[in-house]
């Protein structure tokens, strides 16, 4: 008898554990709209399949992802790439790190008057990221194109003070990433991040007069809180966004202006 309740017992831890491994569990991601929302609908899909629910959070800045990540508000975040993760986490002293690479959306410049930057007149306004890290990017992106020249050593995060040679006199005008798009008519031109011009059905490669080469070392990343890496279950959601279909979703849909980074 003694016997026959050990196995009982044993019967019904096996059934509670068994449970727990099939038992539906929900991830908060914050992502901006485009295209991260989109690659977050098709990996939901996925997850779906594996018993994980993705609650999807839409945000429209490049301030409050982080924060809502650091406070738990969600448990992963889509919508940035490593410098700018890197950059805000120790400015706001937040405790965050990549879970792992999915796509590069190239910076570009575009103008509703110009054809190229080398028509741009003496003295031209030029709006860009006021964000350190693509603030600087935009210089980079500027200098690559032979419009200016920064000053040696100026790194990633170079501002507007690091331009050492500027034959055109051109004005620098910071502002909020996401304001630009709205607002590009307004100079002559403006460097716009590639999330934000798809939202304003801007594409990269069709529509500017300059854009990042293809090899750009800005990948969008999944951020998680640090030490929460190697998770099981965000490593699940990885793989998701890291799949076949969120490729075949960027070659049908973005025709260059997202890249695959895995």
């Amino acid at each position: 008898m003694k016997q026959f309740v050990t196995l009982l017992t044993l019967f019904a831890l096996l059934l509670v554990g068994c449970g727990q491994e099939t038992e539906d569990v929900t991830v908060k991601i914050g992502v901006s709209p485009a295209p991260h929302a989109a690659f977050a609908e098709v990996a939901k899909e996925k997850l779906n399949e594996v018993g994980i629910d993705l609650e999807i959070v839409e945000y429209t800045d490049y301030i409050t992802p982080n924060l809502a990540l650091a406070q738990g508000d969600v448990d992963i975040n889509f919508f940035q790439h490593t410098p700018y993760l890197e950059s805000f986490a120790k400015e706001r002293g937040l405790s965050l790190e990549v879970l792992g690479g999915v796509h590069i959306e190239p910076m570009a410049v575009f103008s509703g008057e110009y054809q190229s930057l080398q028509d741009l007149p003496d003295g031209a306004e030029i709006y860009f990221p006021n964000d350190p890290t693509n603030g600087g990017r935009a210089l980079l992106l500027l200098e690559k194109q032979g419009i200016i020249t920064l000053k040696e050593n100026a790194g990633l995060e170079a501002t507007e003070q690091d331009i050492a040679e500027n034959p055109k006199n051109l004005v620098f005008t910071p502002l909020e990433a996401a304001m630009i798009p709205t607002v590009y008519k307004d100079v002559a031109a403006a460097v716009i991040n590639g999330n934000y011009a798809l939202e304003h059905d801007l594409n990269p490669v069709t529509d500017s007069i300059a854009i990042e080469d293809q090899d750009s070392p800005y990948v969008n990343i999944l951020a998680v809180r640090k030490g929460e890496a190697s998770n099981e279950t965000y490593q699940k959601v990885l793989k998701a966004f890291q799949s076949d279909e969120i490729i075949e979703l960027i070659e049908k849909e973005y025709q260059g202006a997202v890249i695959p980074a895995y």
